[in-house]
């Protein structure tokens, strides 16, 4: 598949060849960074582990060169930098046996860029090789400004395919900002409860960012575990993983639909509920 950067690349862990690989593809990961993947889809990766008939692929949008760095890596420069982080991705792609891991090498600036149409066309083009159930990517309450670009790229490119081409549905999920604050009923959970290992292990081979002072892969885990105590206040816990995303599907379908608009309906709710529950007991 040729894309618009030369130095963008498919990689294949199981070495299925990639017309296959991509069209096998049921569950679907669009996300901004390296290691965001494996932050925010847990879920589908576990889904789809071992199974005949279900295979996750993730795309990485962005390059890598601005990660931040120390330790061992404190001394790489942009480029050095950019070729561990593909490295590592490639790792946790093996280590989940995703069907495939897309790496398409844009600069942060690109994707923030609303004019430029090149990351779209790609994920046109990727939507079409793959034909998913379900698509992942970032929420657009994430307070990233390069996760919320990749989310409003996302929704573009999908409202360009015709409708029969577009998945069941789209679905925004947790990296930088927890979405704990949403109605519950306007939820999507995601039950991460098993598999801790493999969880960890995908977490785990982003040295480069865990080494270098930023803890992902406890976080993601502590606040996996966290999402499933805090759930039920009047109940025992159901989960011991949990992770929460918002459906975007209507943003997909609804061509007229404004993503800001349709994120303000979701902190209206959630400001309703408060204020009702407080009318009750006033």
């Amino acid at each position: 598949m040729k894309f618009h950067l030369d130095t963008a690349e498919i990689y294949i862990p199981d070495q299925e060849v990639e017309e296959m690989a991509l069209s096998r593809t049921t569950h679907l990961c669009i996300a901004a960074h390296q290691d965001d993947i494996e932050i925010m889809a847990a879920q589908p990766i576990l889904e789809c582990f071992q199974q005949k008939d279900k295979w996750f692929t993730g795309v990485v949008v962005t390059d890598g060169r601005g990660s931040p760095r120390d330790g061992l890596y404190g001394g790489y420069d942009d480029e050095e930098m950019r070729l561990v982080r593909f490295k590592e991705q490639r790792k946790a792609a093996f280590v989940g046996e995703y069907a495939a891991q897309v790496m398409l090498d844009f600069p942060s600036r690109m994707i923030k860029d609303a004019s430029r149409s090149e990351p779209v066309e790609d994920l046109v083009k990727l939507l079409r090789a793959t034909r998913p159930q379900i698509v992942y990517t970032h929420n657009l309450a994430d307070k990233h400004d390069t996760h919320v670009a990749v989310a409003l790229r996302v929704i573009e490119a999908l409202r360009k395919l015709e409708q029969v081409e577009r998945p069941a549905s789209l679905v925004g999920c947790e990296v930088w900002r927890a979405l704990d604050w949403m109605v519950d009923s306007d939820k999507v959970q995601m039950d991460v409860s098993s598999h801790e290992n493999l969880q960890a292990a995908i977490l785990g081979v982003f040295d480069s960012q865990i080494a270098g002072g930023k803890r992902y892969d406890l976080a993601s885990m502590g606040r996996r575990r966290a999402n499933a105590t805090y759930f039920e206040s009047h109940g025992v816990d159901l989960t011991t993983g949990l992770s929460y995303a918002m459906d975007m599907t209507p943003l997909m379908n609804d061509a007229g639909r404004d993503p800001g608009d349709y994120i303000q309906e979701f902190i209206q709710h959630f400001a309703q509920d408060v204020s009702a529950r407080i009318d009750k007991m006033r």
